[in-house]
């Protein structure tokens, strides 16, 4: 019953969230039977809350026997399914032993449910897969040795790649893998545990790494970062239909960055110098990348941003209603974050709770206001509580706009006094392209 509501409830908060939430190959899912999903774990909570919204059925997590340090905590995070493990770099929590979740593993594999483990062991926001550690495949080595089980046991990798994990109205790409069976290696494991279990985490890490954008070293994915943001809005539209493709283009970057880097690391410091070059060139002109690759036509730009104005001006008081509504506890979980939490992975999950406890609060506190002042009915409270979120939501919306709208400003007003400038840094920006993506390196 707990884990229903609070499924219900955590999956509105990250719905809320997150703009796009996209499942590749979701069928795969269904597979009837006791299996063992495996994932990446650049998110934190998040990670497991994602996992949870997409499948049907109640799922169960392997997690880190520091979070059942109370009898309160053992109660609520037994009751919504995680099963506490004690980890080697980490002293024991009392009354965690790992012989007994182990067990209790098995057992919830036999009856055909489906356990959550995140095989790296730890979460970093890295495009790189970090070493998986051995465990996951003792445990499913170890069921099908046992032999109790109605179905043979199967391993599902799942790729989680966010677009900015950390940001509000961002994407997600949840890629679902082939399933993977264990029995290859069980005649192994009879012999040697050890070398079976490695064996078949290697297959995992393929696996999983082949759904992933996976960088050769997290020491690129401040360049990455940095390559997405001077083409990315060209390039990339992070929404919908497009986003698999927008993956596959940081794949492509990704995939050509190792290729240079083995090959020409010469290169790959003129780039990063001319990546910084270019941006700082910009910023200086508080001018967009996008913009350098429009042509340039001061009438219709003109025009443009004479009609955006009008789509304010009739859009103000939509804004101003959201904003009114949605401000304060909008602001208040921005700058408390930062000061809360200094793990970047762990800004997403607090802002979903944070925002699951604020949120409702202020708007009951409207309600409860505006219905002392003006004696609502029953309906008319129903039908003011819920047009905040959705003005919020609106308002955020215009928010970005008049942002692209001052943005738009003052490319057409550097274009008037620094059209060459323009030009020269539009020039560099093709050049520099046409090295990462279509020239050939040289060994």
């Amino acid at each position: 019953m707990i884990y229903k509501l609070l499924k219900l409830i955590i999956g509105l908060g990250i719905r809320l969230y997150y703009r796009e939430i996209r499942v590749k190959n979701k069928e795969r899912l269904n597979q009837i039977g006791g299996k063992i999903i495996i994932a990446n774990h650049p998110n934190t909570m998040m990670d497991g809350w994602i996992i949870s919204y997409i499948t049907k059925e109640p799922i169960y997590f392997m997690a880190k026997g520091t979070f059942f340090n109370s009898p309160f905590k053992k109660w609520l995070l037994k009751g919504l399914g995680l099963i506490p493990i004690n980890r080697a770099s980490e002293s024991a929590t009392k009354g965690v032993k790992n012989t007994d979740s182990f067990e209790a593993c098995y057992r919830l594999l036999e009856e055909g449910k489906t356990v959550v483990i995140f095989p790296e062991g730890t979460s970093y926001k890295e495009m790189q897969l970090r070493e998986l550690k051995s465990g996951t495949a003792r445990i499913a080595l170890e069921v099908a040795k046992r032999g109790k089980i109605k179905s043979p046991i199967l391993v599902l990798p799942i790729g989680l790649v966010y677009t900015e994990a950390e940001a509000f109205r961002s994407s997600v790409l949840v890629s679902v893998g082939e399933a993977i069976s264990p029995e290859p290696y069980l005649d192994l494991f009879k012999q040697n545990s050890s070398k079976a279990a490695r064996g078949l985490t290697d297959v995992f890490t393929e696996k999983l790494s082949s759904l992933l954008v996976n960088a050769k070293s997290n020491s690129y994915d401040g360049l990455v970062d940095r390559i997405i943001a001077l083409y990315g809005k060209s390039k990339m539209r992070f929404n919908g239909k497009n986003m698999e493709k927008d993956i596959d283009f940081i794949k492509s970057i990704n995939s050509r960055i190792n290729d240079i880097s083995e090959k020409n690391p010469r290169e790959l410091e003129f780039i990063q110098l001319e990546l910084n070059e270019i941006q700082m060139e910009l910023d200086k002109l508080h001018i967009s990348p996008a913009f350098l690759d429009r042509n340039y036509r001061s009438v219709m730009f003109i025009r443009q941003i004479i009609q955006s104005i009008l789509a304010l001006v009739l859009g103000l008081p939509f804004f101003i209603y959201g904003i009114v509504h949605n401000g304060i506890p909008y602001k208040f979980v921005d700058f408390i974050i930062p000061k809360l939490i200094k793990d970047i992975e762990y800004y997403a999950p607090v802002a979903v709770l944070m925002g699951l406890v604020l949120y409702p609060l202020n708007y009951f506190g409207f309600v409860f206001l505006v219905d002392y002042f003006f004696d609502l009915t029953f309906w008319e409270k129903v039908l003011y509580f819920f047009s905040m979120p959705i003005f919020g939501l609106i308002a955020y919306r215009f928010f970005l706009y008049t942002s692209y709208i001052s943005v738009k400003t003052d490319f057409v007003i550097e274009m008037k006094t620094q059209k060459d400038k323009i030009a020269q840094l539009r020039k560099r920006k093709t050049d520099l392209f046409e090295l990462l993506f279509t020239s050939n390196t040289p060994s």
